[in-house]
């Protein structure tokens, strides 16, 4: 058999070397793909928004209930308005189309909601005629900052498209710069590997406020309506509701998610920890004080001098934590971890009377009696397997709940033998 020596194989690589080093004229073509930018003029967006028939639910994202009525976000696209008179048989009575809508709250008869870069506020006192009554124009800064290839005369990224070409290397190692503007070595756009970029009844009452869940971005507290943009939070006056007069931008963290109201503070959720904020001037919130955990997603609910957080692993938190906290903020200069509870993946949860809801991802959604805090694990009501969970309600002994495939609601009037009371599933399509 016949071998070579090191030295042999190292001569063979050093002629090939300066022989393509002596080459002038040779060009390597590499193919790569990349992510191009769909703009979508902010005149288009702003028309496109209205009411429509009903649809199905294909990806829900944030919920909020009001009187007898749910308010399922459809990511990214919208709002379905649902009867929920019987929580055993909701009806989908329409759909709000807003474009680049993630987040909504509800004040009287006036639902807040985003659409890109704008607030709107919406008069939904007669479900069968919904309409704008005014628009924050630009107020959020969050969907202008996606890099130096932004081209804001063109109007607003709606989505992305993927491509593919090719680089074309020559003998001097240059590349030489495609037509579509560029590669990632010289700005960032183009890359070899790439995920795609990313879900009749009684009237309303004029004065109340809807309820949101644990992974809520929008919030009311009085008269105010406060969301977060990036790392900041926007304080809104709607204390005339058809009104949202804009107040303040506040720094809170570059890495907040959630928030969430409790006793006229603010409880702000965020990967490296929670955040609690006072309202005495509620245009400007002010610090209290911060708790501080690892680097984790981070939702949080209150009730009496308890708060209670979760805190999962995924791509964009960057940690490998699951678990549920119990936190006394008794002293809100000075929250005390008191208890941890292992979890398998915690999203959102809720917390009613000392029913503790947890959407705990694949591993579906657990119910707890709290009542004892320090024995929350030996406590479990139920557990509803096989259901990937996301956020739930718990009201008025009712539970809703957001999964990857329906919403689900619960009766918890008697805790001791919580049953299910309906399931709106999805649609595939």
């Amino acid at each position: 058999m016949k071998t070579y020596s090191s030295i042999t194989r190292f001569l063979f690589w050093i002629f090939l070397l300066l022989s393509f080093g002596c080459e002038d004229n040779y060009e390597i073509e590499q193919k790569y793909s990349y992510f191009e930018p769909v703009y979508t003029t902010t005149a288009e967006i702003r028309a496109s928004v209205g009411l429509t028939p009903p649809q199905a639910v294909k990806e829900a994202g944030k919920i909020y209930i009001k009187d007898n009525w749910l308010f399922v976000n459809e990511v990214g696209k919208g709002i379905h308005i649902i009867d929920n008179t019987n929580p055993a048989n909701p009806i989908i009575q329409g759909f709000l189309a807003i474009p680049g809508n993630y987040d909504l709250a509800i004040k009287g008869n006036i639902l807040y909601a985003d659409s890109y870069i704008d607030l709107l506020a919406i008069d939904i006192s007669d479900k069968a005629n919904i309409k704008i009554v005014k628009r924050l124009e630009g107020i959020f800064s969050v969907y202008n900052r996606m890099g130096s290839s932004i081209d804001p005369v063109k109007g607003i990224i709606t989505s992305w498209e993927q491509k593919e070409n090719v680089m074309v290397t020559t003998s001097k190692g240059q590349a030489k710069i495609q037509p579509w503007g560029g590669f990632w070595l010289e700005d960032g756009v183009a890359f070899t590997q790439m995920s795609s970029i990313k879900t009749a009844t009684t009237p309303g009452n004029p004065s109340t406020t809807g309820i949101g869940g644990s992974m809520a971005r929008f919030t009311i507290e009085g008269n105010y309506l406060y969301m977060l943009d990036a790392g900041n939070v926007h304080s809104v006056s709607v204390e005339t509701l058809a009104s949202p007069v804009a107040k303040s931008k506040s720094m809170i963290a570059w890495d907040i998610e959630t928030i969430f109201p409790h006793n006229g503070n603010l409880f702000f959720g965020a990967q490296s920890g929670m955040y609690i904020y006072g309202l005495a001037d509620p245009e400007k919130p002010s610090r209290i004080s911060q708790y501080t955990h690892v680097r984790s997603c981070d939702p949080v609910v209150v009730e009496g001098d308890l708060a209670y957080v979760t805190l999962r692993s995924g791509t964009n938190c960057q940690g490998f934590t699951n678990q549920l906290e119990v936190i006394n903020i008794k002293d809100l200069t000075n929250p005390v971890l008191l208890k941890i509870y292992p979890m398998t993946n915690p999203h959102g949860l809720g917390i009613d009377n000392k029913n503790l809801f947890v959407c705990d991802g694949d591993d579906g959604l657990k119910i707890y009696d709290a009542t004892d805090h320090l024995k929350i694990s030996d406590n479990q009501l139920a557990h509803y397997k096989n259901i990937n969970t996301y956020d739930v309600i718990p009201y008025q002994n009712v539970a809703i709940m957001t999964g990857k495939d329906g919403i689900y609601q619960y009766d918890y009037s008697n805790p001791k033998d919580i049953r299910q009371l309906s399931r709106l599933t999805f649609s595939k399509e």
